[in-house]
This record gives structure tokens, sequence and C-alpha cells, in this order.
């Protein structure tokens, strides 16, 4: 069946996420986030897109973004098709690193804009990662807060901040307040979010490999290791920093498998 065309927004504003095919981590180090952002930079400047806010997980991206000079999935395209380069000629890989299609929500509201942007700052948060927004280096969350960082530019503060207060030091203020209240937010909700402990992770691990023990599969022939290790991927919730740990082995066989 082919797919439907997503419903424009009337106000051009999207929230757009992408996820790592099969779960796979999208950014293994700092270089690749940074590559992304670079990426995202280059794009904003020739599709003339507004960049309202983002985060990068381990396996999948948040943007808060403003159509520009072409369509979004024009601007997804192109910034997609240019990480994956950069991607595949730095860990020697072929095919798809995105899962299908980018997801995307029409953000209609100012109400709704203030939900997006808190949801995409408290997502490191909510994952457990971290305690606070603010710990977390790879979201537009430090910029807000009236910050300098190598991004700072990339960031289109001035739209949301002038929501709370023309007074920028004022704005400022209401936006962390309001950014750091707990709550139940779920947006791009056919998407929720599952992220399993150790524990957790362990017992599904168990499950999957019924009389096989856990200790056993890094000593495994490469080809059967590699089978199992493709199927404990498939696991929702599971990292693949998780998947390293469990099986005593090192995050480059995870990932090649």
């Amino acid at each position: 069946m082919p797919r439907g065309s997503r419903k424009k927004s009337e106000t051009g504003i999207y929230h757009i996420m992408l996820r790592g095919s099969n779960r796979q981590e999208i950014f293994h180090d700092d270089e690749d986030c940074i590559s992304f952002l670079r990426t995202l930079e280059k794009c904003k400047k020739k599709a003339e897109i507004k960049v309202y806010g983002w985060c990068l997980m381990g396996n999948h991206i948040h943007l808060l973004l403003e159509e520009g000079n072409e369509e979004i999935s024009i601007s997804m395209k192109r910034i997609g098709v240019s990480f994956v380069w950069y991607y595949n000629m730095k860990y020697e890989t072929t095919g798809h690193l995105f899962q299908d299609r980018f997801k995307s929500e029409n953000v209609e509201t100012e109400e709704y804009l203030f939900t997006v942007i808190r949801y995409i700052h408290q997502n490191p948060v909510k994952a457990r990662i971290i305690n606070k927004v603010v710990e977390w280096k790879w979201s537009s969350c430090f910029d807000y807060y009236g910050n300098m960082s190598s991004f700072s530019e990339l960031l289109d503060s001035e739209f949301i901040l002038k929501l709370f207060s023309e007074d920028k030091d004022i704005a400022i203020k209401r936006f962390k307040a309001f950014n750091e209240v707990s709550n139940e937010d779920e947006c791009l909700d056919n998407m929720k979010r599952i992220r399993l402990t150790d524990k957790e992770a362990k017992e599904e691990i168990k499950k999957l490999l019924l009389e096989l023990d856990i200790v056993e599969i890094k000593s495994l022939p490469k080809a059967e290791r590699d089978k199992i290790i493709k199927k404990i991927k498939e696991i929702e919730g599971i990292t693949q920093r998780q998947i390293a740990r469990i099986l005593g082995i090192s995050r480059n066989l995870v990932f090649k498998a």
C-alpha cells in the first residue's frame, strides 16, 4: 500500500523524529553528534529552515523545525542523505541507517509548541540518563538558557523566548522554569519511549536465548554469535551499550553484527 502524503502544518512548524534502523545506535561518539549538527546547519542555510530545538539521543533524534523555502520532507531527505554518507564512510558500512521515513507531527498552537520543546529537552531525563535537562550537551537546552556553545548560531531561540517575554533575561528565567517542570507529556505518542534497565534487558536476553547461557555468546563462532546479537538488537528498549555490557563484548562487535 502506498504511503499517504503528510498533512501540511498551517504554521510550517514540525516536531520530527528520526530513529535508527532496527533500533541501532546513530551516534557512537561526540564526532558523530557534531557531524549531524553541522549537517543540520548546512541544510538550515540552504533551505532557510528555522531550528527551534533538538535533542540527539543514542539511537534517535528529535528536532523542532519550521519549513523554509522547500517542503520539510525535502529538507529531511537532504539531512538524512548527507549524514548517512558521513556515517557509512566513517564506519565502512552500507545500507539504511534510519528506520523508514522520519516521523513527524504538526505543531499548530502556541501551547503545543511549548509542550514539544519541553518534551524534546526532557528526553534524556525521562530516559534516566541524566538528572537535569541542562546536563545533556547534545540538546538545545544549554543555548536556550543563555549559554554559548559551538551551535548557538544554529538555534533560533528568539521566537520561543519572546513568547515568554520581550525582555530576554525574564524570558530565559520563565522558559527555564517551564522547561524543568515534571510532567507526563507525550508527543508523537505512537512512538512512546521504552528504555530497559540492565536487569530488565538481561532478563529479556535470557528469554531469547532459551538454553544458551549469556556468558557463552562471546565464545561462539562469529556467524553464530552475530546471528544471536542481531536478534537481541531487536528487543524493544535495549541499547547497544547495554548489549555490550551484558554480553561482555565490545560495542564495535555489537555494532557490526
